[in-house]
């Protein structure tokens, strides 16, 4: 069985990261979205919610499941026998640092990356834009999947009150 892991905070999740999964979906037998859980730093979403929200975006593709991991990805995946890493890329900038880390991890634990560059319409999405956007009270709606939408509308309403 061919498996992969999809790391990220999904903080919240947009188009991008929905984009990059349903790719990388196709290519393997099972795809495990990882939400890292960083205990140092608040998220807008807590990890559960992340994962709720998440699992809410990928309905429609069978063998995705969602799983969060804290510490090293690499030990993750040593201890769920995932072999190989797919990352999305949107800018020349993300190459840089991915492929250190690609690096890093291959000699750490012989895991391989797959970098996958997000779709042109998606490339420009990040959850901090995304976030800086909602908290003004913009319209977000064709950036992020409809329950995180709506989540963030919630959210600048209660604010707003």
């Amino acid at each position: 069985m061919r498996r992969a892991v999809c790391p990220g905070s999904f903080d919240p999740v947009t188009n991008g990261h929905v984009d990059v999964i349903a790719r990388a979906s196709g290519l393997y037998d099972e795809l495990v979205v990882a939400v890292l859980v960083n205990p140092g730093k608040a998220g807008l979403f807590d990890v559960d919610e992340r994962m709720s929200l998440l699992r809410e975006a990928v309905v429609d593709l069978p063998n995705v499941t969602v799983d969060s991991f804290e510490g090293l990805l690499v030990d993750y995946c040593l201890a769920n026998q995932i072999p190989v890493i797919v990352k999305g890329l949107r800018a020349v900038g993300d190459f840089e640092y991915e492929l250190q880390m690609a690096q890093m991890n291959r000699e750490l634990a012989a895991v391989e990356t797959l970098f996958v560059p997000t779709a042109p319409q998606v490339g420009h999405l990040s959850s901090s834009l995304v976030k800086q956007i909602a908290r003004f009270g913009g319209d977000v709606s064709s950036l992020v999947p409809k329950a995180v939408n709506d989540r963030l509308v919630a959210q600048t309403k209660g604010r707003q009150s």
